[in-house]
C-alpha cells in the first residue's frame, strides 16, 4: 500500500476498496491540526486570526499548511475579502460537514475511554 502527497497505489485501490475508503479518510484528516480546526469551524465562519488564536502557540507556517491541505481536499472554503488588510475566513465546505459525524463518534470514544479526572 503506497499513501503519500502523490495519492495511492492503483492496485490498492482495485483491489481493496474498503481499506482505500479509510486510508483515504485517514489522509484526508492526517495532521495535528486538523481535527482542532474542522471542529473549530463547525457551525460558523472563522477569520484566520481567531483560528490561530484558538491553536494558541501553533506557528503561522504550521497553520497555514494545515489549512492549505484542508483546501486542497475539499473540506474547508477560503474566502478572501478584498479590504486592507484583506480579510480571510474559512469554513466547512458540505464535504467538510460529512465528517463532523466522525469526529463527534471520536469525542464519544474519548469520553468513555479516554483518561478521566
Amino acid at each position: 500500500m503506497r499513501v503519500c502527497n502523490e495519492g495511492f497505489d492503483k492496485t490498492f485501490i482495485d483491489e481493496k476498496r474498503d481499506m482505500y475508503a479509510i486510508a483515504f479518510t485517514q489522509n484526508v484528516l492526517s495532521g495535528r491540526w486538523k481535527y482542532f480546526i474542522l471542529w473549530y469551524l463547525k457551525g460558523e465562519t472563522r477569520r484566520y486570526s481567531d483560528i490561530k488564536r484558538f491553536l494558541g502557540g501553533l506557528s503561522q507556517g504550521s497553520l497555514t499548511k494545515q489549512l492549505k491541505e484542508l483546501e486542497n481536499d475539499g473540506v474547508i472554503k477560503r474566502d478572501v475579502h478584498p479590504e486592507v488588510p484583506p480579510r480571510v475566513e474559512y469554513s466547512l465546505t458540505d464535504k467538510g460537514v460529512k465528517l463532523l459525524p466522525i469526529l463527534e463518534k471520536m469525542q464519544d470514544f474519548g469520553k468513555e475511554f479516554g483518561e478521566k479526572p
